[in-house]
């Protein structure tokens, strides 16, 4: 049962006038850019006027009543325009961010932490995604507060507004399930339940449902269907047939009435409930009784302040507000409003009846009285949210020299493996906030070692039965909340929110983490999206990939990874490395923890794999710095030299007993070792854009290797992956290439009879090479 209120009425009417003024400033903003604003490419701006005015009560109830300084709020993507007001408010953003709203330089579309200047907690516009990880952001608070890295007193609340077509989206169920398992805690979900998406009205079917997902999962359900206005006429003669008729009328049924406005609702109810119902409508004239029937829970600022007080406590708690959408403006209820925008006519009106002057709509509080006034700049100014961006901790841990395993036969994936165990061992600030994750693959991606030093992290202790049964394995996994390693079930887009939320661990509660995440190289596509989510709002993480490629031999096709290659190039604030010897693999893991804590760094995908292959013997460490850009010459090719064999990753022995075949029939001829395609392609794009915007760039650093070649030198290119991710080698200085690689789905059998089948043995590098010549 909720608690009341303390709440004096005065202080509900104030919170009223800033939701007036939240949904004026958002719709103004909207109809600026759209109308006013000078276009000249013609094209539509956009912007959500009906969804922001169907959330503004919530976000007024929170933002100036309900968040204290530590809770962080993802705010729906469409109700963006509402937070940048709530900023404007505060005086934190600026009216020429506002003017400039979806322009070059202003505010952005849908809330952007890295692109916005007001402090945005979690970036949104993918829906469902910000959603879910303001449950991962709680188990990772908890974990800092475990970890003794934040004090219990400065633990916040983590906040998801969301629109009510956002729980379609698979992935917050997903989440659920896990979050579950974790024990969440300090987890609101707000849903702005308008009944209304994109297309048309949602279905009523599922909504009765919710509290029965949500409640077996741990959380508590508190809906908010009646205002206080509704509540009270439903004390009336005839009220409770009133409620049951409103419980009961389809979503497209209410959302049509209230589009038509009081003369539908009297004629309909009448039609419905007959004479019984009278009593309340001959109370009211039309305006009257269109405000009763949409005075729903999540408009009423005394509903929703009673409900946000009642749940003080650190139980996650899915809030179902019922809403209008559109409500206020001309078109709330009508079912094509979504994109909808009002014409010059209909916004004037608008400002008519809140008495704002014309010329003066950017004023914060134009239209109110002198008391008014000063009473809401008074509860703007007291409202303890962050009202600018918190500073990111940057280097935070001494990085050591790694040291490779020592082995003449290594896998990379298992050299991972050691080094982390070693890292475990030596300890200090880095292996301190080292925090792994895995979807269910820990054993299989080589992190077993480590969970067994650091242990699982878990709320309460948890004992490793097989070991007390003395039951011999390998796995001694004890679960306490020391843990360093967070299981996860098997669904990789929880294992990128995850690290998404540990990534952003500095930027939301001071304290930088380093996460590890390993997956499946081929399941890395199933979560692709939340990567995208991840790296966008510069969450900082290392991802590792393995195993990778037909080298997984026989797992087969459904195992093998084709295009991540390609996925990484094209994914921004992610570096891909994909080392072939465990020398690369330590120097590139010890950049990767400097990128995850450095101001121009980023997050590091590494494409590992379980083939043992010989290591390459070193005389120095000149590779090294060619090795962390992108690529270095294994053998380098004589002035003139008329073709190279350029190779990235697993596929690397293939590629020097080619080398050792050609060598004396092409003179000169070159190895080229490609640790990270992506980081080439960057360098080589960013120099032909300086080019081109007449500034002054020293050569690529591909550039710079293949200069010594001859200009009509061929280039044979090979890579346990999609071959397009060297074969656009060709193009930096018109090199003929022949390009070697995956492009259909791979299937089972030992790796000579998968090379050679592919394409990807001795054989078909000297033939390619061959071709090179003949053409």
């Amino acid at each position: 049962m909720l608690k009341k209120s303390s709440e004096p009425a005065g202080a509900i009417e104030t919170l009223e006038l800033l939701e007036a003024r939240l949904r004026w400033l958002s719709s103004w903003t909207i109809h600026n850019a759209n109308h006013l604003r000078e276009s000249v490419d013609g094209l539509k701006v956009g912007g959500h006027q009906a969804s922001c005015a169907s959330i503004t009560a919530i976000m007024t109830a929170l933002y100036f009543r309900a968040l204290g300084p530590n809770d962080k709020v993802a705010v729906k993507p469409h109700a963006g325009p509402v937070l940048h007001a709530i900023h404007y408010l505060m005086g934190s953003q600026s009216r020429e961010q506002l003017e400039a709203f979806r322009g070059f330089g202003g505010a952005q579309s849908y809330p952007s932490r890295t692109k916005d200047r007001i402090p945005v907690d979690f970036s949104t516009g993918s829906v469902g995604l910000g959603v879910a990880v303001t449950a991962f952001a709680s188990l990772v608070q908890d974990y800092l507060i475990a970890h003794r890295l934040m004090d219990e007193a400065q633990a916040g609340r983590m906040v998801a507004l969301m629109g009510d077509a956002e729980l379609d989206e698979g992935n917050i169920y997903e989440c659920l399930i896990e979050a579950s398992k974790h024990d969440i805690r300090n987890c609101w979900w707000i849903v702005d339940y308008n009944r209304q998406s994109l297309d048309a009205t949602t279905t009523d079917r599922m909504f009765s449902r919710f509290d029965d997902i949500f409640e077996t999962c741990g959380w508590r359900v508190v809906t908010l269907k009646y205002g206080k206005m509704q509540e009270a006429a439903f004390a009336e003669p005839g009220g409770e047939l009133l409620r049951a008729w409103i419980d009961d009328t389809p979503n497209a049924d209410y959302a049509a009435l209230t589009y038509l406005g009081g003369g539908a609702w009297r004629e309909r109810l009448l039609k419905d409930l007959g004479p019984a119902v009278k009593p309340i409508l001959d109370a009211r004239d039309d305006d009257a009784l269109a405000a009763l029937m949409t005075n729903l829970g999540g408009h009423d600022l005394a509903t929703l302040v009673e409900a946000f007080d009642a749940c003080q406590d650190d139980v996650p708690t899915l809030f179902i507000a019922y809403t209008i959408k559109g409500f206020g403006l001309p078109f709330a209820g009508h079912k094509d409003n979504h994109a909808g925008l009002m014409n010059p006519p209909q916004i004037a009106a608008l400002r008519e009846r809140m008495d704002i002057a014309e010329g003066e709509e950017w004023e914060p509080y134009a239209g109110l009285g002198g008391n008014s006034a000063e009473a809401a700049r008074a509860l703007v100014a007291n409202c303890p949210i962050a009202r600018a961006k918190r500073e990111r901790p940057w280097n935070v841990a001494e990085v050591p020299e790694i040291h490779p395993p020592a082995g003449e036969d290594q896998s990379t994936q298992a050299a991972f493996g050691k080094i982390l165990l070693d890292l475990s061992r030596i300890g200090g600030a880095l292996a301190d906030r080292i925090v792994t994750t895995s979807p269910d693959v820990t054993v299989s991606t080589n992190l077993g070692a480590w969970v067994n030093q650091r242990g699982l992290f878990e709320h309460q202790e948890m004992v490793d039965v097989f070991a007390s049964a003395r039951i011999p394995s390998p796995q001694k996994w004890a679960g306490h909340q020391a843990g360093q390693h967070v299981e996860l079930g098997i669904a990789e887009n929880n294992l990128f929110l995850m690290l998404a939320a540990m990534g952003l661990a500095g930027d939301l509660f001071g304290e930088r983490l380093f996460p590890i995440g390993t997956v499946y190289d081929p399941f890395i596509a199933r979560g692709l999206d939340a990567l995208n989510y991840a790296c966008y709002q510069d969450a900082r993480f290392l991802l590792v990939g393995t195993p990778s490629g037909v080298t997984l031999g026989p797992e087969g096709g459904a195992h093998q990874s084709v295009n991540p290659p390609l996925i990484a190039m094209g994914q921004p604030g992610l570096r891909h490395y994909e080392p072939a010897f465990v020398d690369e693999l330590a120097l590139m893991m010890e950049e990767a923890f400097r990128l995850i804590q450095a101001e121009d760094g980023e997050s590091v995908y590494l494409r590992l794999t379980t083939r043992s292959i010989a290591q390459v013997e070193r005389t120095d460490d000149s590779w090294k710095g060619g090795a962390l850009a992108g690529g270095y010459w294994l053998r380098e090719p004589a002035l003139g030299a008329e073709a190279a064999i350029v190779y990235s990753g697993a596929i690397a022995p293939e590629a020097i007993a080619a080398w050792e075949a050609l060598k004396d029939d092409v003179p000169g001829l070159g190895l080229l070792a490609i640790t990270s395609p992506d980081l080439l392609h960057r360098g080589w794009s960013a120099r032909r854009s300086a080019r081109w915007g007449g500034k002054g760039l020293s050569p690529s650093h591909i550039e710079t290797l293949l200069a010594p070649l001859s200009r009509d030198a061929g280039l044979v290119t090979l890579l346990d992956g999609a071959p397009a991710a060297l074969s656009w080698l060709g193009g930096v200085a018109g090199h003929r290439v022949s390009p070697l690689g995956l492009d259909r789905f791979g299937q089972t059998g030992n790796l000579d009879d998968l090379y050679r089948y592919y394409r990807l043995d001795v054989d078909a590098i000297v033939e390619a090479a061959a071709e090179l010549f003949l053409d």
